[in-house]
Order: C-alpha cells, then sequence, then structure tokens
C-alpha cells in the first residue's frame, strides 16, 4: 500500500455514548410519533370506521390509540430535546454534554449568525424544526386529556404532518447545493428515515394495540382482519422505499462488497442489512402466511380462528419485527463517516449512468412488490376456494348418505 493511499484514508471514529444514545433514541421518538400517526390515518382509522366493526371494540381500539400517541409526544419531547443538545455539543468541539443541556447554550446555538456564503443560519433551520416538533408534541400530549380524545381523528390528523415536518426541516440546506449528489444525497436520506421510521412505529403501535385482545369481543378477529390487511399495503409501500433509498445510500458510503467485512463502517453496516432483511423476511412470513389464512378463515365465517391469527400468532411476528427494529435504530449511530473514507477508496461519480442503473433497480424492486401483493391476493383465493369447495363436498357427501338412508329404510325387512 502506497503512502498517497495511506494519506486518503480515514480511520473510523466510534461515537461517544451519549451520541449513541441521543441519537438512537431521536428515531425511536420519531418512529413513534410519525409512524403511530400515518398508521392510524391509512389503517386503524378507516377500519375502525367499517360499518361492521363492534361498537365496543372500537371505543377500546381508539382510548388505546389515544392513549399511545400521547405518551408518543412525550417520548418525541424527550428526545428531541437531547438531540438538540447533542447537535450544541457536537457544533462547539470540547463542550461536555452536561453542559449543552443548558437552556442558555442551546438558545445561543439557535441564534448564532449564519455562515459566510449561506442563505440562512443553520441554527436558525433548527430553530424551527424544533418550534415545530415542540408543536406537534403539544397537539399529541393533549390526548391525555378525556375530552380532547374526542377529537382523536382531528389531533392525529393534524400532528401527522407536524411530526412529518420535524424530519424535513433538518435536511433544508443552510447553502445552495452544489451539485446533484448534494440534492439527491438529502432525499434519499429523508425517504430512507420518513419510510423507516413509518414502518417500525406502524409495527409497534398495532403491536401494543393488540396487546388489549383480552377487552375486545369475540367478533374482533374481523376488524383486526381488516387492519391487518391495510397495514401489510403501508408497509410494503416502506419497505419498497427503504430498500430504494438503501441501495442509493450504500453505493454512496461502500465501494465493494468487500468493504462490508474489511472496514468498521461496513461491519456495522452489514449488521444493520442483515436486520433489515430480517424484518422483511418477517413481513413476508405474514404476507403469504398469515395473511392467507386469515383470508380463509374471514370467507369461512370461523370467529374462533380469526381471532387467535389476527391476534395470537400475527402479533407474535410483529414483535419480532420490532424487535430487529430497534436493533436497526441501535446500529445507526455507529454509522459515521464511510467505508470509501476508511478504505481509501475515491467518492462515486453520479452520472447519467448511474441514475439509469438505479432507474432499472427502482422499476424492478416495484415490479417485485406488485407481484407479491398479486401473489398473495392469489393465495388468499385458493385458500377461500379450497375451504368453499371443502365445504360443498361435505354437503354432497351428507346429501348421499342421506339418499342412501332414505333408500335403506324403504327397503322390505327379510
Amino acid at each position: 500500500m502506497t503512502l498517497a493511499h495511506l494519506a486518503g484514508t480515514a480511520a473510523y471514529a466510534t461515537p461517544p455514548l451519549w451520541r449513541i444514545l441521543t441519537k438512537s433514541g431521536y428515531f425511536v421518538g420519531l418512529s413513534g410519533a410519525l409512524g403511530a400517526t400515518v398508521t392510524y390515518a391509512a389503517a386503524v382509522r378507516p377500519a375502525l370506521r367499517a360499518p361492521a366493526s363492534e361498537r365496543a371494540d372500537v371505543e377500546v381500539l381508539r382510548r388505546r390509540t389515544a392513549r399511545y400517541l400521547a405518551w408518543a409526544g412525550v417520548v418525541l419531547a424527550v428526545a428531541g430535546y437531547f438531540q438538540l443538545a447533542g447537535r450544541v455539543a457536537r457544533a462547539r468541539k470540547g463542550l461536555p454534554f452536561g453542559d449543552a443541556l443548558a437552556p442558555g447554550r442551546i438558545w445561543d446555538f439557535l441564534r448564532a449568525p449564519a455562515a459566510k456564503g449561506s442563505w440562512v443560519a443553520q441554527g436558525t433551520i433548527y430553530l424551527v424544526q424544533n418550534a415545530v416538533l415542540l408543536l406537534a408534541c403539544l397537539v399529541l400530549i393533549a390526548l391525555f386529556v378525556p375530552r380532547a380524545r374526542r377529537q382523536l381523528d382531528a389531533l392525529a390528523l393534524t400532528a401527522l404532518p407536524l411530526v412529518l415536518a420535524v424530519s424535513l426541516i433538518a435536511a433544508v440546506p443552510a447553502v445552495a447545493p452544489k451539485d446533484a449528489d448534494h440534492v439527491l444525497d438529502p432525499l434519499f436520506d429523508q425517504v430512507h428515515i420518513v419510510s423507516g421510521t413509518v414502518w417500525l412505529g406502524g409495527l409497534a403501535l398495532l403491536a401494543a394495540l393488540a396487546a388489549a385482545r383480552g377487552r375486545l369481543t369475540a367478533n374482533a378477529g374481523l376488524l383486526w382482519a381488516d387492519l391487518w390487511r391495510r397495514f401489510s399495503l403501508v408497509a410494503l409501500v416502506c419497505v419498497g422505499a427503504v430498500l430504494t433509498s438503501g441501495l442509493w445510500m450504500s453505493w454512496k458510503h461502500v465501494g465493494g462488497i468487500g468493504q462490508l467485512w474489511t472496514t468498521t463502517y461496513g461491519l456495522f453496516l452489514f449488521v444493520k442489512i442483515a436486520l433489515v432483511l430480517g424484518m422483511v423476511a418477517a413481513g413476508g412470513v405474514n404476507q403469504f402466511w398469515l395473511m392467507p389464512r386469515i383470508e380463509q378463515a374471514r370467507r369461512a365465517d370461523s370467529s374462533a380462528s380469526l381471532l387467535h391469527l389476527t391476534l395470537r400468532h400475527f402479533p407474535k411476528v410483529v414483535w419480532a419485527e420490532v424487535a430487529l427494529g430497534v436493533g436497526v435504530l441501535a446500529v445507526v449511530p455507529f454509522l459515521g463517516g464511510s467505508a470509501r473514507a476508511e478504505a481509501g477508496s475515491p467518492a462515486p461519480v453520479t452520472n447519467g449512468s448511474i441514475l439509469a442503473v438505479g432507474a432499472a433497480l427502482v422499476l424492478t424492486l416495484a415490479a417485485s412488490l406488485f407481484i407479491t401483493v398479486r401473489t398473495s391476493d392469489a393465495l388468499s383465493r385458493r385458500a377461500g376456494q379450497g375451504e368453499a369447495e371443502a365445504g360443498q363436498s361435505s354437503g354432497v357427501t351428507a346429501r348421499s348418505s342421506a339418499v342412501t338412508d332414505a333408500g335403506s329404510s324403504s327397503l322390505p325387512v327379510r
């Protein structure tokens, strides 16, 4: 290895403990608030409004959802404050994290003037971001008040765009982008963050709601079958977005497959990829194994089987996905720098050919997800048809037995 190559490498720097905790905690808070509000709007709310839903079950799930969202607001507020203090500590080299927690230091950081060449001060961007975060948290925390819970729909749908804006505002550049990479990098980064937090946060919300099965009626399985079906579509979109943005980010930071196990950054990324693939595999179990059986039980009008599948089997797999997702958030703070920098590889060049290959990969991924949905639907229909044919066969057998018995009874006894 040449001296020039050695000079071009950058050693991996292990983040301090406060950085690990504040970054993971922030994404936990964002997942709880954004994932829960999106899932409520896209899956829970429509399922609860279905005409066939039992009123008692609807009230139980609405109350539990309101409490969950209220606590999500508390967690996001605390996590957001520590994340902001972490920004202050990183901006002022050598400043202990404990000192960065002081409101005065945070306020000075937010009021710092813009750097030369910037169109806006970086502190101003963070000030707007945290003002929106505080407003979103207050909207969610209001759900602790019993009277406010009657306005669950309005408050949840108000908090959703606010929490989404919390993440998007942080990506606003303080200086004009120099090239396409400076536009695409934050764009894919936000796609990755938003889709990942919605996916994980939605799973956590539904797993928490499923824990209320002891308070639900025997007919709750039908409601939950609709709820899982709706969220499966949300999760599928999130998976596609996570994989697409993840491919871009991996290409930017990893110069070759070998760097996944020859660099520290690559090892942590490898662990993250393995955890995400584990979540995808668990989702595949739900999509290809549990969903067809739920549809079979629904068509057979088997309340007991439907309740068992939707509130026993399905949540177990979801809890496994949540555990893997928490593992992903624990790894994220360690993904600082890049494998390319550690290995001394040149920075990637974005050009028309790369964008064309990326577009082809996106289309291929979209096609595979579409095939996934169609295959799951086909398995569900086949399961329903098999049940119907079995019922018809039983009916024919029963009628044949009745005819035989009738004929036997008409024969003279010798």
